[in-house]
Formats: C-alpha cells, structure tokens, sequence
C-alpha cells in the first residue's frame, strides 16, 4: 500500500498532524529517529486510520506515491539541516519536502533554493493552533512553488481547519513567505496577549477586580467585537482556582514570561524592513523585563513610585475594553503593514485579505475580528494601513477618548501598560502634521554631514556647521 505522505518526527505536533491526515482519508506513512514513538502511536491512535509504519528514512520514502511529500516535524534550526540532508539522496525531481516547524524564514528561503537546483521542491508551512489545532483543524500557512502546492494543496486544505466552508489554507507565496507570514502572526499574537495582561492588570491594580470576577467580564467582552481564542482562554485562566492553596491560579504562577522566539524575530525582521511594529516590540521587551528576577527585586526597594491619587471612574471596565480594542486592532494594522513591507523587499505577491482569511479559525489569534480585517482588504480600494479602512477609522475614533484616559490613568497609577501606550504613540504618529524628526536630521547633519530636504525646494542639502552655517546642495547621505 502506497502512502499519501510520509511524516518524520512524531512528537505531540509531528504525530497530532499525522493523525489528522489520517483521520481525512490519508494513508500516513511513519517514521521516528526511535521507532519506539511510532509504535507507541500506531499502539494508541491505529485506528485513526491507515498508517504504515517504517523504521528507516529509506523505508518511509520507498513507502511513498509519487511525488513523494515527506512532512519533516523536528526542532527547528539543525535537525532540519540533518534531516534534509539524509532525506535528499533518497529522492527523485518533483518530490517534495515540507517542513511544517517554526522555522525561521531565512532558513526555509535557504534550503528552497538549494534543494531546486537539485529539483527538489521545499516547502516552508506555517502552522498555527498549537497541538488541538494539529489534531482538529489548524490554520495552515504554505510557501514554496506554486507547482508544489498543487502536489501539496489538496491534503492540507482538507486537514486545515473550515470557516464558512473555506479552508483556513492558501498558497501564500514563494520559498519562506509560508514561514514568514506565520512569523508575523506569532509576533500579532505576542502583542495581543500582552495587551490583555495589561488589561488584567488595569482592572485588579487600578479598579480592584479580583480574577475571578475579572473571569465574568471576560466572558462577557467575548460576546461583542473582542470575541477571540485569547480571550476566551483569559477568562478561563482567570477564573481558575489553584488546587492546593485555592487562591486564584494567576497568583500561584511565577510572573515571568518564556518566549520561543518568534516574536523576536518578528521584531527584528520589522527593524531591517524598517517596518513600525511598536505594539509587537514593547510585547518582547515585556516578556523580557518580566524574567529579570533579581533587578525587579532590587528596583522594589530601590526605585521611587511618585503615584497620584487618581479616582477611577465607574466607567473604568468599559474604558478598558474599548482601549484593548483599539490597542489589538494596532497590532494587527503593525503586523499587516509589515507584510505589505515584505512583499515588496522580496518580491512576494501577499495577498492581506486571504491571509487574515487564514487567522479566522484553527489558530491562535482567530478572531471575530478578522473578519472585518479580510472584508478591508478585499474591497476594490485596498487601504495603504489597515486604520484607514473606514470601519476601523470610525471605530477607533468612537474608542479614541477612553483609549486616551485608560492610559493617562496607567500612567498616573504607576502601572505599566507598554502596548496600550506605545499603540496609541503609533496611531497619533500616524496622524500628526509634524513629527520631531526634523530636529533629529538636524543634529544628524551637524555631527554626521547626513544631509537633510527642505519642505521648500526640491534636492538635499548640508548645513556647513562648521564654518558660515550657509547651506550647500549635497549628496543625500540619509
């Protein structure tokens, strides 16, 4: 018996995908570096469907239809590298090799251009749901050939998670734009879970809600335009008691943030597309002060307050919902303006409405949302930033001013809101006539000899600082 696809690496996500194709009607061929982990799922989850089990990499590929597709499912970096190369000599032109880890996009453009010179296709897939999703239905995000979607296509739309009938999967671009979309989505996702700890955060240290009444308004907040996955789970987690001491599980739980690192590649990409991902920034750099312990002890006794008295209104919770509103509607407008930054720098050709299609089920920042997001970018008129799509201009102006006061009363509080601040920095950016960055080109030309353009007259100019302080025409120097 011929396999659909071979999948190598059976871990929770490897095997959970495996099980997935074999649920939808798939023959899955296995392989593990341990054979023990393939016997231990054909042992537990055999009647998932059809499997074949192999304990070599030649065996999976001899077990396979043409063109072979091998789904590699291990430790991104390395492993991938030793994978792909004990798997190529075993191929023949047209096969493929999908590596469904969060890779960085980087590699994965890498190992698609070498493996074509051999013609070998690579596939970089982006898969977001964590391991529910792997099982049930996640959101699917492929690069690569075109041809080799059309291979690949039809399996993973049909184990990808449906929203109106639609698979949460599309062909999203070429060699990493799979990887990279899915980059970008973490970083989204980063920011959307800061911007609701800072919203937990508001509500017990400035109006005194305890968890498990925050639990309620929560579950009521996802009933309106904030219904998502993430909120949903807050309210989960906040009304969770801990067993053994039956205070409220977030006060049991070590306040430090681990991150695997696709946020901060997020940010980093954005920094050398030049791309303003505030929202998604100040969400990293949160995680990372939350894990230094030891300064945030030693700042507790050392570091003044200087809080004002500050009475928070009644209006308090209502405030904080509109401002986490506006707050996540900015980290997906950062997120999607990078991607628009990306497309152009390598040559992509990403289409922003059918990629928040993609979020709208199976993953982790599914929302009810994007919905409007996919409905922005499918209108004739494609806003150059998602705020500038009417529905949203009008919606964050209606939010504007409690937006404004749930941050001036954080400030006033003493209480770190990183993104609620930085996001509402990032919108008022965009809307003023007149940034400071004149004074900066100012001090860059008088130390630097950078040049700096007038608001006047066309050309660049240099200031002669130095001597007369006339101005010269120049070379822009930037």
């Amino acid at each position: 018996m011929s396999a659909h696809i071979g999948v190598t690496g059976l871990a929770v996500m490897g095997a959970n995908l495996a099980r997935n194709l074999a649920r939808n009607g798939f023959t899955v061929a296995l392989h593990n570096r341990s054979v023990e982990k393939t016997d231990a799922l054909l042992a537990k989850h055999g009647d998932d469907g059809d499997f074949v089990r192999t304990e070599t990499l030649q065996e999976l590929v001899d077990s396979l239809e043409k063109p072979r597709r091998v789904l590699i499912m291990v430790k991104a970096g390395k492993p991938v590298d030793s994978v792909i190369e004990q798997l190529e000599p075993l191929l023949e032109p047209g096969d493929i090799i999908i590596d469904a880890g969060n890779s960085h996009y980087e590699d994965t453009r890498r190992r698609e251009a070498a493996l074509a010179k051999k013609d070998l296709h690579f596939v970089g897939i982006g898969v977001s749901g964590g391991e529910e999703g792997a099982l049930n239905g996640p959101s699917i995000m492929p690069g690569g050939s075109k041809e080799s979607y059309d291979a690949l296509g039809p399996l993973l739309e049909k184990i990808a998670a449906h929203v109106d009938g639609k698979p949460c999967c599309a062909w999203i671009g070429t060699d990493g734009a799979g990887h990279f979309v899915k980059m970008v989505h973490n970083g989204i996702e980063y920011a959307d879970m800061q911007v609701i700890g800072e919203a937990f955060d508001l509500l017990r240290s400035g109006a005194g809600i305890e968890p498990a009444d925050q639990a309620k308004i929560f579950e009521e907040w996802n009933k309106g335009d904030l219904a998502s996955f993430l909120i949903e789970i807050s309210a989960e987690v906040l009304g969770h008691v801990d067993a053994k001491t039956g205070k409220p599980f977030v006060d049991v739980v070590v306040d430090a943030a681990g991150q695997k690192g696709t946020g901060r590649w997020t940010v980093i990409s954005a920094l050398e597309l030049g791309s303003p991902t505030s929202g998604i920034a100040e969400s990293v750099f949160a995680r990372a002060l939350s894990s230094q312990a030891e300064q945030r002890v030693l700042a507790q006794e050392l570091l003044a307050g200087g809080e004002a008295a500050v009475e928070v209104p009644e209006s308090f919770v209502e405030d904080v919902r509109q401002a986490l509103y506006a707050s996540k509607l900015v980290s997906y407008a950062q997120g999607l303006d990078m991607l628009t930054s990306a497309a152009k720098e390598y040559g992509w050709d990403l289409k922003l409405d059918e990629i928040a299609s993609l979020w709208r089920g199976g993953c982790i920042i599914r929302a009810e949302l994007l919905k409007e997001i996919t409905k922005a970018y499918a209108a004739a008129e494609k806003p150059a930033n998602l705020l500038f799509a009417p529905a949203f201009t009008k919606a964050i102006a209606e939010v504007l001013p409690a937006w404004r006061r749930v941050v001036s009363t954080a400030v006033q509080l003493g209480i770190p809101v990183p993104v609620f601040s930085s996001s509402l920095a990032y919108y008022d950016g965009l809307r003023r006539k007149r940034l400071p960055a004149a004074v900066i080109q100012g001090q860059r030309d008088l130390f630097g000899a950078h040049t700096y353009g007038r608001v006047d007259a066309e050309g660049t100019f240099h200031t002669l600082w130095g001597e007369d302080k006339s101005e010269i025409e120049a070379v822009d120097t930037h």
